[in-house]
């Protein structure tokens, strides 16, 4: 039964971020369709962040109540929830209300809020249920969470969002485009749609499938480029994310319920046991140095030091912070000047590299601060090879150079494996020292990936650091 333990903790795991990773890989394909166009990311990204209030009233809950709130019943109710709303989804992403005379995606903004509020709560919900199960199993759980980012990004590149062609803007005046394959202008050119007869064709706020010529202020044609029609639609995508939290649920239920799950010995199960102990013997016990020196620490067993708690925390909020906002945030900036196959490249390893890091955490259970502390500074040099590409964009080093692409490629790679194994090294660190430890586990994730988004936020959308090239005719010396 250790393995149907192992693939049903993978399978709960896998619950934990699939939606929003979901969401976020979908949208090459939801922009086009929606009235805000690309400022929807830059929406999603605020709706994420609030939706840390989930994560906030349960660590709230466990701070003010200790021992009272019903982690099984919370975790029935939020992936319930998150299989509804995404299941919803499937048929409301495209609806729109009108709110002061301008169409607004209201109903894929509540329930993306919905499923981004599950997602967050599930990093102080799951983990320390995992709390009852032998550490063993816990590298398990994050090999499912490291999975719920692979397998969407996978089945988006199946589905064919964002794989584009560059072709000549002057065959496409001959042919109209194939099915619901669209194309972009940059922000130096302005376009003239014509239809296949040469009359002019109303404009679509969705996307163009017409037969299309870009012209430039100059009167001058080029490249353009041209996205591929997706293999199959959003609803099913977002049906297969509705498929994945039901298999979550399902995990989790006999996780819970299966008397053959093994399980971890409570603290009250040992009551009667410490009861039966002699009076000398608990004098003795409370009188020695070592007890003195762990009720003084006050955190977990006592194992580590409040100033390596410290460092322990802030390591973890740091991995957090590059990892699930800063870096993500300017991904397209750092692999796109070198080519569409380099970013696609790129997303798709760096997902791989997750349970990856997992996998080595495994076999290579490593619990050295010193080693933490090494990979850590090695992650945040290779990110910041990565941020520095970003802010030469579009003319990095190496643009027209295959070294540049394998090198990007390489440091996304790497620098997603390092983090993730220092962040599972620090979740099996904090697995020993006990429930509590898990719980502010959970939401120092939370407030690493919200300082984090905070910060890169602004700098992209607001004082415009990073720019953004034209795929197919950027031109660097």
């Amino acid at each position: 039964m250790s393995l149907l333990t192992h693939v049903l903790a993978c399978l709960f795991g896998l619950g934990s971020w699939v939606t929003i990773c979901g969401i976020w890989v979908e949208l090459p394909l939801l922009v086009p369709q929606l009235p805000e166009g690309w400022y929807l990311p830059s929406y999603l990204s605020i709706l994420i962040q609030l939706a840390n209030v989930g994560p906030l009233c349960v660590t709230l809950a466990h701070r003010l109540r200790p021992g009272k709130l019903n982690e099984s019943a919370l975790i029935y109710s939020i992936v319930s929830l998150g299989a509804v709303a995404t299941f919803l989804m499937a048929f409301f992403w495209s609806q729109t209300v009108e709110v002061g005379g301008v169409h607004r995606s209201l109903p894929l903004f509540l329930l993306a809020f919905l499923v981004s509020a599950v997602d967050c709560t599930s990093s102080v919900t799951f983990l320390p249920f995992m709390n009852r199960l032998p550490p063993v199993y816990l590298t398990s759980y994050f090999v499912g969470e490291g999975l719920s980012g692979l397998l969407p990004a996978l089945v988006a590149l199946a589905q064919g969002v964002g794989v584009m062609h560059c072709v000549n803007a002057t065959t496409l005046s001959h042919a109209s485009l194939p099915g619901n394959a669209s194309w972009e202008p940059s922000t130096q050119t302005e376009l003239t749609v014509l239809s296949a007869n040469n009359s002019t064709a109303e404009s679509d706020s969705s996307l163009v499938s017409n037969a299309s010529v870009l012209t430039d202020v100059a009167g001058s044609v080029g490249l353009v480029p041209l996205y591929q029609p997706a293999s199959f639609s959003a609803k099913a995508f977002f049906f297969f994310l509705t498929a994945m939290m039901l298999v979550c649920l399902g995990a989790f239920l006999l996780l819970n319920c299966l008397p053959c799950v093994p399980r971890e010995p409570s603290p009250s199960s040992n009551g009667s046991q410490g009861r039966k102990a002699s009076k000398a013997e608990q004098t003795f016990m409370i009188s020695s140095a070592s007890s003195k020196l762990r009720s003084n620490r006050r955190f977990g067993t006592g194992r580590y030091s409040w100033p390596e708690i410290v460092y322990i925390f802030v390591v973890l909020a740091w991995a957090n912070a590059l990892t699930n906002a800063v870096l993500p945030s300017v991904q397209s900036y750092s692999c796109l000047p070198y080519g569409n196959v380099t970013y696609h490249w790129s997303a798709t390893m760096a997902a791989v590299a997750n349970p990856v890091a997992c996998f080595i955490a495994m076999f290579f259970p490593r619990r050295s601060l010193l080693l933490m502390g090494i990979l850590t500074v090695t992650g945040s040099a290779i990110g910041a090879y990565i941020m520095g590409m970003a802010v030469l964009s579009p003319c990095p080093l190496l643009v027209h150079d295959i070294a540049g692409s394998v090198i990007i490629v390489g440091a996304w790679v790497l620098f997603v494996l390092t983090l993730s194994y220092v962040k599972v090294i620090i979740g099996v660190i904090l697995r020993d020292e006990g429930h509590s430890a898990l719980v502010w586990c959970g939401a120092v994730v939370q407030l690493g990936s919200m300082i984090g988004a905070f910060t890169i936020f602004p700098l992209v959308n607001v004082y415009s650091l990073f720019k953004s090239g034209d795929p197919c005719n950027t031109q660097c010396l």
